[in-house]
């Protein structure tokens, strides 16, 4: 039985870490409800407002590419409170903005320091724990950190009642001193000087080039990326299906985030109490399978109907974020046991490649399908079916490597 001040210490980890996950969603969700104030406030079309999220994004994806290997070679916690005071400075310069250019560099600049937590918090848990504790330590965590896709909005929404939309970077510069000051009282060091790799820019780009250019890292980080997408098409949609489809307000972004988190803690909450019962595979399988559902469903339900409901239209983006759930703490585990001593150019590398695809969605896809709820289902189905298979091509070429079988030593005899 592990004793209370270890389960209390288990938990106080857990927090922290999901604290630190929530800086994304949060960066990304809580302006969406003030897109049509940003538009008028700096005169600019939809279109324009759009990019503070693919610039955002294409940011952190480049940047992502470093925080795992700089923590590799200084440790995990100077990376972790570096960016936690580098991202509020950056939100401030956005709350001060005087101008869209002005505010989409600082976007920008917000992106290059807000993924430091997520990315080397996610080493963390690799650090301290393997097999099914880490899968189910890194379900904890997302089970808390799916609160944060569903609170953002209806915050954002808030504060536009009392404040405007420069009181929202106001208040994600707050959050980044919080997360400086909680992650420098609670959270540990985990990598240890012995286990550092130096802090030399080729070797670093070399271990990154060398987790880059391995075929199952890559496969392994593709799936993860496009699983993911198909549920932040809906996330980048969110402003087209609230107001445009659904004829709702900037305060009721709740209506599709609040059944998306929900989903999203039922998988999680799954995923610890099953995992190391439910073989892997099937486990992965019904995620996906769950995900594709609901493509099916809303592609059937919204080309039969005139007018769609709320209560129907938001199912597939439930069922995502469900599916999404189930197959993300598996599969980043995985990826992460593929290259042990490189692990955090792997995390490092699929952030980056996931960054990139979201930016690629908020900037490109989007706006482009948002127009048809029928066109969005179509693409999300694509995103998830993509990654299935790439997760089966992955399980067909990646054999692990076999547990040695030790071989009795025979005894000297004496010859004398």
């Amino acid at each position: 039985m592990p004793r209370s001040s270890d389960r209390l210490t288990r938990a106080t980890l857990v927090l922290v870490l999901a604290a630190l996950t929530m800086v994304g969603p949060f960066s990304i969700d809580a302006i969406l409800p003030a897109f049509d104030v940003l538009s008028t406030d700096l005169r600019v079309d939809d279109a324009t407002v759009q990019q503070t999220l693919s610039v955002y994004l294409t940011s952190f994806a480049v940047a992502s590419l470093f925080h795992g290997s700089v923590s590799d070679a200084l440790g995990r916690k100077p990376v972790i409170l570096a960016g936690g005071a580098l991202y509020a400075v950056a939100s401030v310069w956005c709350a001060l903005a005087p101008s869209m250019p002005v505010l989409l560099a600082g976007r920008a600049a917000q992106g290059l320091v807000a993924g430091a937590g997520m990315i080397v918090g996610r080493t963390v848990v690799r650090d301290l724990y393997d097999g099914p504790s880490a899968q189910r330590f890194m379900s904890h965590i997302s089970m808390i950190f799916a609160i944060a896709p569903a609170l953002a909005p209806i915050v954002g929404g808030w504060i536009l009642g009392w404040g405007s939309w420069r009181t929202i970077f106001w208040v994600l510069a707050a959050y980044g001193l919080l997360i400086v000051v909680v992650a420098g009282l609670l959270l540990p060091e985990t990598h240890p000087p012995a286990a550092r790799i130096p802090f030399r820019p080729r070797p670093l780009l070399r271990s990154l080039g060398s987790a880059a250019l391995d075929p199952s890292v890559l496969r392994l980080s593709s799936a993860i990326a496009l699983n993911f997408s198909a549920l932040f098409l809906y996330i980048a949609s969110a402003p087209a299906i609230i107001v445009d489809h659904l004829g709702l307000g900037a305060r009721d972004f709740g209506v599709l985030f609040v059944p998306l988190v929900l989903a999203m803690m039922v998988g999680s909450f799954l995923t610890g109490r099953l995992v190391g019962r439910v073989r892997q595979g099937v486990f992965v399988l019904t995620g996906f399978a769950v995900a594709i559902a609901g493509s099916v469903f809303a592609v059937a339900y919204q080309a039969s109907v005139p007018e769609p409901e709320t209560a129907w239209s938001v199912v597939p983006a439930a069922t995502g974020a469900l599916g999404v759930s189930l197959v993300f703490p598996i599969l980043t585990i995985s990826l992460l046991d593929l290259r042990p001593r490189e692990r955090g150019a792997v995390s490092s590398f699929q952030a980056f490649l996931s960054t990139l695809l979201n930016a690629v969605v908020a900037g490109a896809v989007a706006p482009l399908v948002n127009g048809s709820l029928v066109t969005v289902a179509l693409v999300s189905g694509a995103f998830t079916s993509a990654a299935l298979l790439l997760w089966l091509w992955h399980r067909r070429s990646h054999q692990p490597p076999p547990t040695p079988v030790a071989t009795p030593i025979e005894e000297p005899t004496d010859q004398l």
